[in-house]
């Protein structure tokens, strides 16, 4: 796994042994990424990584242009993955890394973009949409997600057993 573009692409990423992390693919990343730089929202942007694993996304953001990222994560596995890649690549400055379960988290978090990848059988898509304050999501999931309680879905695209959901909070 790399760091697909950006100022770190190319680079090299850690993943924890066995199959409590599903790192997002590069092909994935590449995807999620042309189309929130084509939009303008990702250069500057504060975000947050959910359920962050090795880092990867958040990771790749940050690369891209992010100004910070929080990445949320409470496996010990996968901490010590994320630590290392966030050591290696130089970016505690812009980094923090938060021990907590995402949903509980999500509520805290003053961001601009918040990426989700919970696991696939993962289904509090609406308490968890529910605590986020942020006017925009990324959300990875292992089926469609319909539009929630103050948010429009804007793009949704399929990318073989991955379904990426983009979600826009409504005015109100």
């Amino acid at each position: 796994m790399r760091v697909v573009a950006g100022e770190l692409g190319g680079r090299k990423l850690v993943s924890p042994e066995g199959t409590s992390t599903r790192p997002t693919t590069d092909r994935v990343r590449e995807a999620i990424f042309n189309a929130l730089g084509s939009a303008g929202l990702i250069d500057g942007a504060l975000v947050a990584d959910l359920f962050a694993g090795t880092g990867a996304i958040g990771i790749e953001a940050l690369s891209r242009g992010a100004e910070r990222c929080t990445f949320v994560e409470r496996d010990r596995v996968a901490l010590r993955a994320l630590e290392e890649n966030l050591d290696t690549l130089d970016l505690g400055g812009r980094s923090k890394v938060v021990r907590s379960d995402a949903a509980q988290a999500a509520g805290h978090l003053d961001v601009d973009i918040v990426f989700a990848d919970p696991p696939y059988d993962f289904d509090g898509w609406e308490a968890l949409l529910g605590s986020v304050s942020a006017p925009f999501v990324v959300a990875e999931s292992g089926r469609p997600l319909s539009e929630a309680d103050g948010w429009t879905v804007v793009r949704s695209k399929r990318y073989g057993r991955t379904w990426v959901t983009f979600l826009e909070r409504t005015a109100q």
